[in-house]
């Protein structure tokens, strides 16, 4: 019926939410460990993952090759995700990878920071200068993440479908809203028009992967954007000769649509290796 997206901040209940949202509506629970497990099975390594899964990358970190690749990797495991259709997916930004899908139900998951704090310490049984520093290092990275690899600011409300306030409610009540939504607002049209998106978002990606570790093509931010029987190209190449090779090889991949370049000439471009 549904793709549910949580994003959450640290001690708010999301993954409590998300694990009772799925099991309500007998839906697929996609948690932090079976993203990791996807993103490295796709081919990112465990050690590399460290450096930027739901964290701000640091300087460097920011502006090595394997931050691009790590998002690639990271769109990849999340379509495949929410290909399975009838799932919840938490954190990671997924909630704006699959903005524009009709069946999508995206949530944020909020709390005050005094009961934050208060359920950090009951938890872990930290004292409050203990759990102040987790909740600020948790929103530092988690702000700093969606920042970094979608540019969009977390907090905004106006990027969600709603917002839960958990500091008034427990989990099961929350679980109750967002099942709610789910039954009232994704249609069967809609549910239909979004297993169409997201095979196109996939079809993008796929070609993006195929070009870069497969041909080894030295386009930086590349995107491939599939509509119906046209696939656009956009990202920032040294020269019209990576351009050409890169239309020609999509082409070959998608043989049955067009293609067209809007990749971005900037000669004396570089990106840390």
């Amino acid at each position: 019926m549904a793709i549910i997206a949580i994003s959450r901040q640290v001690a708010a209940l999301g993954d409590e939410i998300a694990t009772a949202t799925a099991q309500k509506l007998g839906y697929k629970f996609f948690d932090r460990k079976a993203i990791e497990e996807k993103i490295v099975s796709l081919g990112f390594s465990a050690d590399k993952l460290k450096k930027y899964d739901e964290k701000k990358p640091g300087f460097f970190a920011s502006l090595a090759k394997e931050r691009d690749e790590y998002l690639d990797y990271l769109q990849t495991a999340i379509l495949e995700a929410a290909e399975e259709g009838n799932c919840v997916l938490i954190g990671r930004g997924a909630f704006i990878i699959l903005e524009g899908v009709p069946n999508l139900i995206s949530v944020r998951c909020i709390a005050p920071e005094s009961i934050r704090m208060q359920r950090l310490m009951a938890e872990f049984n930290w004292d409050e200068k203990k759990a102040m520093q987790r909740i600020q290092e948790s929103d530092v990275n988690r702000q700093g993440f969606n920042k970094s690899f979608f540019n969009l600011e977390s907090d905004d409300p106006s990027q969600y479908n709603m917002v839960i306030n958990s500091g008034m409610m427990n989990s099961d009540a929350a679980a109750n809203i967002i099942a709610c939504a789910c039954e009232n607002l994704v249609t069967p049209i809609l549910e239909e028009a979004g297993k169409n998106r997201i095979a196109e978002l996939l079809q993008g990606q796929w070609i993006v992967n195929k070009l870069l570790f497969e041909h080894k093509l030295n386009i930086n931010f590349l995107r491939a954007v599939v509509d119906s029987e046209l696939v656009t190209l956009q990202g920032v190449a040294e020269n019209a000769i990576l351009c050409e090779r890169a239309v020609l090889l999509t082409k070959d991949i998608m043989p049955d649509k067009k293609v067209e370049s809007c990749i971005s000439i900037v000669q004396d471009f570089r990106a840390y290796p």
